[in-house]
C-alpha cells in the first residue's frame, strides 16, 4: 500500500498545533510533537512540513524555551498558601491578558485581509508586497545653517 501524502496545512490545523505546543509539558522534540500532532489529527507531518509554517515554528521556539526554564520536579517543595494566591492572581492576569491579544490578533488578521484585497485590486503581488523595507542610515547628517546677517 503507498503511502498517502498528508493535506496541506491551513489555518485551522496550524492553530491546533500551536495550542499543543502552548500546553506542552515535558520534553519537547519534533517526533514527539510529530506524534501528539498525528494523534490528534490522524494526520502525520514531517518537521520539514511543521517548521515550514513561521506559527509553527514560533510555537515550537517559545515552547523549546519555557520548557528550558521549568525546574525539575524532584525535590520541589509545596508552595506556600501566598506563593499560590499569587501564582493564581498571575494567571487570571495572563489569562486576561490572553484574552485580549486573542480579539487584538483577530482585529489585525481582518485588517490585513482588507489590505490584501486592496492590494489585489491595485494589482500587486505578494513578492511585491513582501519586499523588505530599505536600511535605515542611522548616522547623524551634519547640517549647515546659512545665516542671513554676517
Amino acid at each position: 500500500m503507498t503511502k498517502r501524502r498528508a493535506k496541506n496545512l491551513d489555518d485551522a490545523a496550524i492553530g491546533l498545533i500551536v495550542g499543543v505546543l502552548d500546553g506542552w509539558s515535558g520534553k519537547l522534540t519534533w517526533d514527539q510533537l510529530i506524534d501528539a500532532v498525528e494523534k490528534r489529527m490522524y494526520v502525520r507531518y514531517t518537521r520539514q512540513a511543521l517548521d515550514r509554517h513561521p506559527r509553527i515554528k514560533i510555537a515550537y521556539q517559545v515552547a523549546k524555551e519555557r520548557l528550558s526554564r521549568v525546574p525539575g520536579s524532584e525535590g520541589a517543595q509545596k508552595p506556600s498558601p501566598i506563593e499560590l494566591a499569587a501564582i493564581a492572581e498571575r494567571l487570571k492576569r495572563v489569562e486576561a491578558e490572553n484574552l485580549r491579544l486573542k480579539v487584538e490578533n483577530e482585529r489585525l488578521l481582518e485588517q490585513f485581509v482588507t489590505w490584501a484585497y486592496n492590494a489585489h485590486l491595485k494589482g500587486l503581488t505578494k513578492e511585491y508586497l513582501n519586499n523588505p523595507l530599505p536600511r535605515v542610515d542611522r548616522e547623524v547628517t551634519r547640517v549647515t545653517h546659512k545665516t542671513t546677517w554676517g
